[in-house]
């Protein structure tokens, strides 16, 4: 809304969130952790720690 350029979480109508950041896929699509994938249609996105940190108090709890 400020008209700022910057990554952002947005909660979605029907509950989910979308992130807006840095598509990072090609380059650490084969450095995920042996527990971790992804199917082809997701993309890996990278957001900054402060991006997180600030969205913490708008995410609920449950």
């Amino acid at each position: 809304m400020s008209g700022e350029n910057c990554p952002d979480i947005l909660e979605l109508s029907d509950g989910s969130f979308a992130i807006i950041g840095t598509d990072r896929t090609d380059e650490l699509d084969g450095k995920l952790p042996s527990d971790a994938s992804r199917a082809d249609y997701e993309r890996i996105v990278v957001i900054t720690r402060e991006t997180l940190l600030r969205a913490k108090r708008d995410i609920p709890d449950a």
